[in-house]
């Protein structure tokens, strides 16, 4: 069965997904790089001399599976980059999606087909309608939720996660934008388990029961 999924999704203790102050040259805002440094250290990122264990194995599990992606305005690049015709996204010539990839923005415009098997799809829909879209692209694999965590957050209050992966890091930001907002008693939803990592993250996962 196809499920809708979000992988690897990071969030401080605190509850942000991105720090504040976005910009070209600060993609996740005051926040950098502390969120995703346990990630950048496994085997599965790095290659050789990375680390294995508990962090490498849920790595390792973003890709299979997946046929299509679904991400916000804001993980497709900078604030402002809809007025700029010639951007491409903050992900190269050879993005890492390797899918379809629908990209929510009130500025949509046409396809771009990228290097390596990305098409991005620039809609503006509601995240039923854009699921609708990726599951028809996905033909029959998994549709990942990519972030950030707006967008998260908005097809879960409307129940439309099947699978989520986040993995709670050991910082405070104080400050950016919050997954949880909104979301009370969203656990009576899921069957959750947690696995502690001893670089210090620890990962939750959501299923949605019945599954």
């Amino acid at each position: 069965m196809s499920l809708t999924r979000v992988q690897s999704f990071c969030v401080s203790l605190d509850g942000f997904g991105t720090g504040e102050g976005q910009s070209h040259e600060a993609p996740f805002g005051h926040a950098g790089d502390r969120l995703h440094e346990w990630m950048f250290a496994t085997r599965q990122w790095r290659g050789t001399g990375g680390t294995g264990g508990v962090d490498d194995a849920f790595v390792q599990l973003h890709d299979p599976g997946v046929g299509a992606e679904i991400m916000g305005a804001g993980k497709f690049g900078h604030p402002g980059w809809h007025d700029d015709p010639e951007w491409k996204g903050a992900w190269g010539p050879n993005p890492p999606f390797h899918t379809p990839t629908f990209i929510l923005t009130h500025h949509p415009r046409s396809s771009i087909e990228m290097e390596g098997g990305t098409t991005y799809h620039f809609v503006d829909a509601s995240p039923a309608e854009a699921l609708d879209m990726a599951r028809e692209a996905a033909n029959g694999k998994d549709v990942r939720i990519g972030g950030g965590p707006t967008v998260i957050r908005d097809f879960l209050a409307a129940g439309l996660i099947d699978h989520m992966h986040l993995v709670v890091v050991p910082i405070l930001l104080g400050r950016g934008v919050r997954l949880w907002d909104g979301l009370e008693g969203l656990e009576g939803n899921y069957e959750v388990e947690s696995v502690s990592s001893p670089s210090g993250v620890t990962h939750v996962t959501f299923t949605r029961a019945g599954l």
